[in-house]
Parts: C-alpha cells; structure tokens; sequence
C-alpha cells in the first residue's frame, strides 16, 4: 500500500518517534490539530506500513548488559543452504540486535549485546559450533556516543 505523507505526518511520526507512550490529546495538541484526524492519520500510517511495531527503549547497562560487540564476519560460503543456517542462528539468539548483510570485504557485521567478555564468549563458541565462518573479529565498544532508532523526518 502507497501512502502519501504530508507536513502534518511528519509532524505526527516526529512526535511518536520523540515518545509513543504520551496521549493521543498531546499529540494532536502539539501538531496543531484535534485527535480525531491525527488518530485517523496514525491509523493510515501503521496500515501503509510506515508505522511499525511499537516498544520500550530498554537501558542495557542498567539491566547489566555492559558489554556491547560489534562483530564483523567473513565467510567463504554462499550457498543458500549455508545463508539460511546462518541467519537462523542469528534469528535465534537475543543477544544479536542487529545484523547487517555488507558490501566490500566484510560479509555481515553484528551487533551483539552482553553481560560480559565471557558472555559473548560463549555467544562466539555457540555460533561457530552451528555454522562455519572463514574469520570472525569482534570489536568491543568502550563508549556508545550516539544511539537512536529516530528517522531525520
């Protein structure tokens, strides 16, 4: 489904992005409409697929995951049989929070989060037990300086 999007929508995923939990009142207030239409442009919005899963933005190192790696993989295999056993095994371990497909040298980089070094140890043994990898670097992050899943609207 094709949507349109307009300044209003704009203005509305904005306001989602900054914060989803406030109400639909403040929302239409700040965009400078009532709630009837915004609700109605947020209801097309998720419809067209603009709008997807809504969740919580949990803090990982108040939770104990203090470790984040950035793990770049290359491999020698690309068979299809080899591809889907991979991104199943990926698909199946909360730590992998994101994983990214690359041109250029490096095949696939993930982003893996962790109690510890001995945690993603054990992250590390169990995914080379389950598929086989040409060479596996992984890049501790001592700082994050910038993270978000906002959009430049």
């Amino acid at each position: 489904m094709s949507v349109r999007i307009d300044e209003v929508d704009r203005k509305i995923l904005a306001a989602l992005q900054a914060d989803a939990s406030r109400s639909l009142d403040e929302i239409a207030k700040e965009v400078g409409s009532s709630k009837t239409p915004v609700w109605n442009r947020i209801r097309k919005l998720r419809e067209a697929g603009v709008i997807g899963q809504q969740t919580v933005m949990l803090d990982a190192e108040a939770l104990g995951f203090e470790a984040c790696f950035f793990v770049l993989i290359r491999t020698s295999e690309h068979e299809a049989d080899w591809q889907e056993k991979f991104l199943g095994a990926l698909r199946a371990r909360p730590e992998v929070q994101e994983a990214h497909r690359l041109a250029g040298d490096i095949d696939y980089i993930l982003k893996v989060r962790v109690r510890n070094a001995r945690a993603y140890d054990e992250f590390y043994q169990a995914l080379i037990s389950e598929v086989r990898v040409f060479n596996v670097t992984a890049l501790l992050s001592m700082e994050e300086i910038k993270s978000t899943v906002a959009l430049p609207l």
